[in-house]
């Protein structure tokens, strides 16, 4: 399910058993530390819950610390995690700045979820509080969802949205997920959180390795992937850093402990500009707070949801109220030539025949000259869009031309341009197990890597770090991310052999507003 993006910048992997993706940390040397945390005391089930009553508080980093639950325990690895936060300072300030927005959330959703304080904090370790975040194993957001897991708990992830980014949705199905591990381990947090890292087969077959030869079955005793065997001790250090600031001489800035925004229901769809505008906010701050909206408009069939910051909430609400709804979207409307299909004119719109048919209620691809569509985003808008892919914006004559040949299929034609069959399907609006005709012209595109078309707002365009693995090749790891093979050689110009190695580090740079699967 879970992937962590980086620790502080820096790439790492795990698989979760069919679901879920673990998290890892490229580690600063060890050191002893000069400072140890002698006063970690043991404790006899280490992971287990004490519960406290959380203070009065009208801070949210103090109101959060006392909602800390799990024993505090004397170990190295907390200690050499201890240590690394100890020297690193201006990562503990980082974090907290990226975490104000969404802070007051998520402790709430913990709270309400009866789970431990600490896993408040774990965007710090997953994502660095950043709800763009984006991971070499395709997870995404802040609390770093691989595809297939987000959508077991509900995070629709299509060409107009993606709920892994989406701070309300995600926070809510990531302390489902941990309130669930929590139950399967009888309330041993610990084990839960090595769970929500490695995925409950690991766990699962470490306990009962250590059964088998009568040994404890507490996360401390078990033989765990390396980068298991960090990421709690990581959390862990990371809260202890929190509740011992003053003593480290680490400052905690002050929050106060009341929601960052609200989320409004708006009904239908919206133009993500005008919603903008009808809250005062900048587009920049909009989708600072809505990141997994992928398009300038949000999606036809919702979330029909907007988080907007409280101070501008009953503003937005009034203004949108007085909005005509025929002004929610800007639409163009087309009348239906002879000889066109959806194919086509999606192509002119730089835009997908499914996107034609969900706004214009269509059950199938049949439509007939005479006849108007709707087409959402003008060519202005598309422009304006912060987030619509720059391959986008160009229109297909400017591309090569690829005649089907017999014999041709996607993969063939991939190989051969040195592109990626998705990309061939994705510029060509078709699907990866459509057969093709002889004849059939097909774009080839050289595509580039989104950026930002606005000044100060996240790239959808992130550098991930792969490690090759057994059975890799360009081509494979082409495929798994989107991108194209001569794309993949040009990053990597001066890594790149005759072959690939294993265990070698990749560059891929990966847009990360296209859907996977």
């Amino acid at each position: 399910m879970i992937k962590n993006l980086k620790r502080f910048g820096m790439i790492g992997s795990m698989t979760f058993l069919l679901l879920i993706q673990g998290c890892s940390w490229q580690k600063a040397p060890y050191s002893e530390p000069q400072h140890p945390a002698a006063a970690l005391t043991a404790a006899p089930l280490p992971g287990s819950i004490i519960t406290s009553k959380p203070i009065e508080a009208d801070d949210s980093w103090q109101y959060l610390i006392s909602l800390f639950a799990i024993p505090e325990v004397n170990n190295s690895r907390i200690e050499r995690e201890i240590t690394w936060f100890k020297n690193h300072p201006e990562y503990i300030a980082k974090i907290q700045t990226r975490a104000a927005p969404y802070l007051y959330n998520i402790i709430k959703e913990v709270e309400a979820k009866g789970l431990p304080g600490e896993f408040a904090l774990l965007p710090a370790v997953e994502s660095g509080f950043q709800a763009h975040a984006y991971s070499h194993a395709r997870a995404a957001g802040l609390w770093q969802f691989i595809p297939s897991t987000g959508k077991l708990y509900g995070l629709t992830q299509n060409w107009w949205y993606d709920g892994r980014r989406d701070v309300y949705a995600s926070t809510e199905a990531a302390t489902s997920y941990l309130k669930k591990l929590g139950g399967l381990y009888d309330n041993d947090w610990l084990l839960a959180l090595a769970s929500y890292n490695a995925g409950m087969g690991t766990v699962n077959r470490a306990i009962r390795r250590n059964k088998r030869k009568n040994k404890p079955t507490h996360y401390w005793d078990l033989d765990l992937p390396k980068e298991t065997q960090n990421y709690v001790p990581r959390l862990l250090a990371l809260a202890y850093i929190f509740k011992h600031a003053e003593e480290y001489g680490i400052t905690l800035k002050t929050q106060t402990h009341k929601p960052a925004f609200l989320a409004i229901d708006i009904n239908s769809q919206l133009d993500l500009n005008t919603a903008a505008r009808l809250s005062k906010i900048s587009l920049e701050e909009l989708f600072h707070l809505n990141p997994g909206f992928n398009r300038a408009y949000t999606p036809p069939q919702g979330p029909h949801r907007l988080l907007i910051p409280i101070e501008n909430a009953e503003i937005f609400k009034e203004n949108l109220a007085k909005l005509p709804h025929h002004k929610r979207i800007q639409w163009q409307r087309h009348k239906i030539k002879a000889g066109e299909n959806l194919g086509s004119i999606a192509r002119r719109y730089q835009t997908k025949p499914r996107i034609i048919r969900e706004v214009n209620h269509l059950k199938n691809n049949n439509i007939r000259a005479g006849a108007y569509l709707l087409i959402p985003a003008s060519r202005q808008h598309i422009k304006s869009n912060p987030f619509v892919r720059a391959n986008n914006l160009k229109s297909s004559n400017k591309y090569p031309i690829y005649t089907v040949k017999k014999g041709d299929s996607l993969w063939s034609i991939a190989k051969k341009k040195n592109v990626s069959s998705k990309e061939i399907a994705r510029w060509n609006r078709i699907g990866l197990k459509t057969p093709l005709q002889l004849g059939q012209k097909l774009v080839i595109k050289k595509s580039g890597v989104t950026k930002s078309r606005i000044a100060g707002l996240p790239s959808r365009s992130q550098s991930i770090r792969y490690t090759v693995r057994p059975g890799d090749s360009l081509y494979s790891i082409s495929e798994k991310f989107n991108v194209s093979i001569s794309d993949l050689r040009k990053w990597n110009a001066n890594k790149l052999g005759k072959y690939l190695q294993l265990g070698q580090k990749l560059t891929v740079k990966v847009d990360i507003t296209r859907p996977t699967t």
